[in-house]
C-alpha cells in the first residue's frame, strides 16, 4: 500500500519532514537525548562524524563509535516529540521514500533514550543511572493507536489506578515493558526501574508553584505502590512513548537517566552535566559492544 502525501511528509531533499533525516543517513544504533545541546556532548566521542544538521529542536549527528555507526538525535521535551521521532524514524528505516511503500523487510532498530530524571524511592542515591524496565504513560499517547492492550501489562495498569485513586478526567495510565536486548545490555549497570513519564513538568510531577493539585497526595501514593516486585523509581517525560511505540513499530528500545533531583529527599543536584557525560559514555560503550 501507498502511503500518502500528506501522512508521510517527505522534504524536497528526500529527508524526513521534522527531523530532516534521509534513509541513508540512519544508524541501526540509535540514541535519543531530550536537550539539543546534548547532541553536541555525544557526537564528541565519535571518531568521525558522516553527517549531521538540525531543524527546530531536533539536532541529529551520524558517526562512527568503536567501528559502529551511531546516529544522535535531539527530540525535545515531552511525548508528542517522541511520536514525531518514533513514526519518522521508523519510516526511514522500513518505508521506501521513493516509492511510499513499506519495506518489504522490517529493519529493527536500537534505540536508547538517555536523560535526566529526578528520583522517588528513598534509596536511590542523587547520580544514579536508572534503566527503566517498565515505563507507565500518564500522557495518553499510547491510547491514540491500535492494539494499545497487546503490548499493556493491564494487570499493572488496574492495580496502579486502584493505589493511587487515579482522577477520572486524566487519560488512562499506560504500562510498557522496554526491549529485551536494551534491559539485558544495561542490566548490570544501572538501577531497575519503573519510570513515570509525566505529561509536564510541574503537577504533572506533583509540583505545586501556584496551582493546586488533581491527586494532593499522588508522591505519597507513586512511592508506595509495588505490584509484581516492582516500585515506582523515578519521573521523566518521553520514556513511556518511547517504549510503547517501539514495541508496536518493532524495534528494541529502552530510556536510562541520569537522577539529577530526589522529590522524596526534596533535593537536587544541579551541577550534573559531568555524571550525565559518565552515563553518555557508558551508553556508548554498552551498545558498541
Amino acid at each position: 500500500m501507498r502511503i500518502p502525501e500528506s501522512e508521510l511528509i517527505i522534504n524536497g531533499d528526500g529527508s524526513a519532514f521534522h527531523i530532516h533525516i534521509r534513509p541513508e543517513q540512519l544508524a541501526d544504533n540509535v540514541i535519543l537525548v531530550g536537550d539539543p545541546g546534548r547532541v553536541a556532548m555525544v557526537k564528541s566521542y565519535f571518531s568521525s562524524i558522516e553527517a549531521e544538521g538540525n531543524s527546530r529542536e531536533f539536532f541529529w549527528a551520524t558517526g562512527l563509535y568503536n567501528g559502529k555507526r551511531i546516529t544522535v538525535l535531539s527530540t525535545g521535551i515531552g511525548t508528542d516529540n517522541i511520536d514525531i521521532v518514533m513514526t519518522e524514524l521508523d519510516a526511514l528505516a522500513n518505508v521506501d521514500f521513493q516509492t511510499r511503500e513499506v519495506l518489504p523487510e522490517h529493519r529493527t532498530l536500537d534505540i536508547l533514550r538517555i536523560g535526566t530524571c529526578g528520583a522517588i524511592q528513598p534509596e536511590i542515591p542523587l547520580g544514579a543511572f536508572i534503566l527503566s524496565h517498565i515505563s507507565i504513560g500518564c500522557d495518553g499517547l499510547l491510547n491514540w493507536y491500535a492494539d494499545r492492550d497487546r503490548i499493556a501489562l493491564p494487570d499493572f495498569e488496574e492495580a496502579f489506578k486502584a493505589h493511587v485513586h487515579w482522577n477520572k478526567h486524566l487519560p488512562d495510565p499506560y504500562f510498557v515493558r522496554a526491549g529485551e536486548k536494551m534491559i539485558r545490555k544495561f542490566e548490570d549497570c544501572t538501577v531497575k526501574g519503573m519510570t513515570i513519564s509525566a505529561s509536564g513538568f510541574y503537577g504533572p510531577q506533583g509540583r505545586v508553584v501556584r496551582q493546586g493539585l488533581a491527586m494532593p497526595d499522588m508522591l505519597e501514593d507513586f512511592e508506595s505502590f509495588e505490584f509484581g516486585g516492582y516500585k515506582i523509581t523515578n519521573f521523566e517525560m518521553e520514556g513511556s512513548a518511547l517504549a510503547g511505540m517501539s514495541a508496536q513499530l518493532g524495534h528494541n528500545a529502552a530510556t536510562v537517566c541520569c537522577a539529577i533531583a530526589h522529590r522524596y529527599l526534596k533535593d537536587a543536584n544541579t551541577d550534573y552535566k559531568p555524571r550525565v557525560a559518565e552515563l553518555v559514555e557508558l551508553a556508548l560503550n554498552k551498545l558498541t559492544e
